[in-house]
């Protein structure tokens, strides 16, 4: 079974944090990847750096295209990520657009990602029918989830498609802005929580975007599995760089 899918079986809520790889120093991967598991992350997004990247907000930008200028590049995470699971045991999940995966070689990409250890890929520019005619044996045959993005935009036909064709967790943004860009939520962000989780999909929800706090963390995971954590803990590693990644933590979720 796919750790993504033992996680999720779990009975607490989940708590992924996303941060760029090669970021704030271009061998910090692997001892942030520790640190967060250490600190009783139950699953991590590593996000691959590109050029341009348009659901992430100013913070996350930034953070990529300083990994970009210190020479970050795909076969460097593989790399860096060689013996991973020596030391990392919670499901990674690899965040990335899929031109550099294009450029790779999408085989290629699944192939390399299933050796090194990574349980899933969320490639938000990948559309669903695309993946599903074009991609989705590759996926299965390397033991990959696809993880795809709902927002409140999102038709119920087109939620029930992604339901449909994923085998792991949808990612519900929690808005149609980027990441990073908003502060707790709203009535209407709440409905929508509310909505999708009334629709008893198959598969559980995980919500993104806007979380930064406990509070907003408890508030996005009322109606959902888990919450996902990017730009928050981005700056923190601004201001403390790897120092008090446990602090942080703890911030969000009191053990």
């Amino acid at each position: 079974m796919n750790r993504i899918n033992k996680k999720l079986q779990e009975e607490q809520k989940l708590l992924s944090i996303y941060f760029t790889a090669g970021y704030p120093e271009t061998e910090d991967t692997v001892s942030i990847l520790q640190e967060l598991e250490k600190n009783g992350v139950d699953f991590i997004e590593i996000g691959l750096p590109f050029s341009d990247p348009l659901a992430d907000g100013p913070t996350i930008q930034e953070s990529s295209t300083k990994a970009l200028k210190s020479g970050m590049t795909t076969n460097k995470l593989f790399e860096q990520l060689k013996g991973i699971r020596d030391s990392v045991e919670i499901p990674l999940i690899i965040m990335g657009y899929f031109n550099p995966i294009l450029q790779y070689g999408v085989e290629k990409f699944c192939k390399k990602c299933a050796e090194t250890g990574i349980d899933g890929l969320i490639i938000p520019d990948l559309p669903v029918d695309v993946y599903n005619e074009q991609y989705m044996q590759i996926f299965e045959e390397n033991g990959l989830q696809n993880i795809f993005l709902i927002t409140p935009q999102t038709s119920e036909e087109r939620i029930r498609f992604i339901d449909s064709v994923s085998n792991g967790f949808i990612y519900m943004v929690s808005s149609a802005s980027v990441t990073g860009s908003t502060s707790g939520f709203g009535d209407e962000t709440k409905k929508y929580f509310k909505r999708v989780n009334d629709m008893q999909l198959k598969n559980p929800q995980v919500v993104g975007f806007g979380i930064s706090d406990a509070e907003s963390f408890q508030q996005a995971t009322q109606y959902a599995k888990g919450a996902i954590i990017g730009s928050a803990f981005i700056k923190h590693l601004n201001k403390n760089g790897k120092n008090k990644i446990a602090d942080f933590v703890k911030s969000i979720r009191p053990v």
